[in-house]
């Protein structure tokens, strides 16, 4: 395997490839980068099949879409994973190929609600769930301490003590650990509880990291658009969350709720389907459109998406616009499926 750290910063980008075939994968691809990428790439003479995130980043742009539109290599990331245009959703336990070089994925969640690590043998890309002396913060939306403790320790901390960990991110200066060493030496987890490692994660008091507003909602969109106007971090979590079975049951009242999907057309389509009467108006198109809304300004609009995180984005958009009625369905598309909720399938309503 041709294997390569890219960035030499505290943002890590992996490279690695199968040397007889010359098929290749970025991991965690920074947007900065797509230059030396393609350049790295060009000079080994390695194909770009696919790109993974191994989380949604809060700290830098993913470069995985424009290197989708520059190559045609897959996106890559975990079923939870909010943004569109994902080309392959995985799921834990799933194995992909990069010619003779196999992933496995383990679904690490904590940090986020899509945090996955890859096992290649010998070593494990972490993402930041693990990191090396550290863990990832699990107080970002989504997070959870305990979910991110479990995933540590019932997931990572079962593979070879010898397997070495590559983690998305490092601010230290080291290249790599092993699954060893951090058992034995993680200041956060070794010798720990789970309900003290929840306490710790509570308390740890970190500033969020410079420009989030400018890359986390874009990550989680896939969209670079001067003209989404992003909410701040406070208006998104002035949203009310309503969970699947409640928006099951407002749809039973004398006046139901008016149903807004904030996906693209062909997720409203697809695997997921949709829920019988929803307008369809995706998330790129919502400040334009948003006038076609004005006749149910006193109606209680619901938004939806695939995983619930870009309809929380629209439903506060159109809580600045004035719609003083507007909820968010919780965990999206992925959680009304698999409550068995019932769905439709075919033409949008838009």
């Amino acid at each position: 395997m041709l294997f390569r750290e890219l960035n030499r910063g505290k943002c890590k980008t992996y490279l690695i490839a199968c040397e007889s075939t010359r098929k290749a994968a970025l991991i965690d691809p920074v947007k900065e980068r797509i230059d030396r990428y393609l350049a790295t790439l060009a000079y080994y003479g390695c194909r770009l099949e696919a790109v993974i995130d191994t989380h949604t980043h809060a700290d830098h742009r993913t470069a995985s879409f424009e290197l989708n539109g520059l190559t045609g290599a897959r996106v890559i990331m975990h079923r939870r994973a909010p943004a569109p245009h994902v080309d392959i959703h995985v799921e834990d336990g799933q194995r992909y190929a990069v010619g003779d070089v196999e992933l496995q994925v383990l679904y690490t969640p904590g940090h986020t609600p899509d945090s996955m690590s890859l096992y290649a043998g010998d070593r494990v890309f972490t993402g930041d769930t693990l990191l090396i002396r550290g863990t990832g913060r699990s107080d970002f939306a989504g997070g959870d301490p305990g979910e991110e403790f479990d995933s540590i320790t019932q997931k990572l901390f079962r593979l070879p003590d010898e397997t070495l960990v590559f983690p998305a991110h490092d601010y230290r200066g080291n290249s790599h650990s092993t699954i060893g060493e951090e058992k034995r030496f993680n200041p956060r987890v070794s010798g720990r509880t789970r309900d003290e490692y929840i306490a710790l994660m509570n308390h740890l008091g970190l500033p969020l990291p410079d420009k989030i507003q400018e890359v986390l909602q874009p990550n989680e969109s896939a969209l670079d658009d001067d003209r989404i106007p992003f909410p701040t971090l406070a208006q998104l979590n002035q949203v009310r969350q309503l969970t699947p079975k409640q928006v099951r049951a407002l749809l039973d009242a004398s006046l139901p709720p008016i149903l807004l999907d904030v996906r693209e057309a062909e997720e409203y389509e697809g695997e997921l389907g949709h829920i019988a009467g929803c307008l369809l108006i995706s998330l790129k198109d919502l400040p334009a459109r948003a006038v076609e809304l004005e006749k149910y300004k006193e109606r209680h609009i619901i938004a939806i998406c695939r995983a619930g995180v870009r309809s929380t984005t629209a439903a506060a958009i159109l809580t600045g616009l004035g719609f003083e009625q507007v909820s968010n369905m919780k965990g999206g598309m992925l959680d009304w499926n698999e409550q068995n909720l019932p769905v439709e399938r075919g033409t949008s309503t838009s």
